[in-house]
């Protein structure tokens, strides 16, 4: 039985994901901002749990959107015959082919 070869393409670049960062760098800035509100005195603790708690809360909504924006932009390509038999002479030389962009 013939086995299909697969090339993996990841066609992801730093625009796709730039919107989530300028959205969790606001995140950011607005808890510095409420912890500076709450900075007082007596208040110091609040203000160190409010960044806190707020960082926490939002990590793993980045992590999600990062790793789903990743999954989305890999995609497997069917090898055709011509270069599945190219990539495996090269490597019986030694060759390694640059990676396609």
């Amino acid at each position: 039985m013939d086995k299909q070869k697969y090339r993996m393409n990841c066609t992801l670049t730093f625009s796709d994901i730039y919107g989530q960062i300028v959205v969790w760098l606001m995140v950011i800035f607005i808890s510095l901002a409420s912890a500076l509100s709450l900075w007082s005195t007596t208040r110091q603790i609040y203000a160190l749990a409010t960044v806190g708690l707020i960082l926490v809360l939002s990590l793993p909504f980045l992590l999600f959107a990062f790793v789903t924006t990743l999954l989305n932009h890999i995609e497997f390509v069917p090898l055709e015959v011509n270069e599945t038999t190219s990539s495996s002479t090269n490597k019986q030389r030694g060759k390694v082919e640059p990676a396609a962009v």
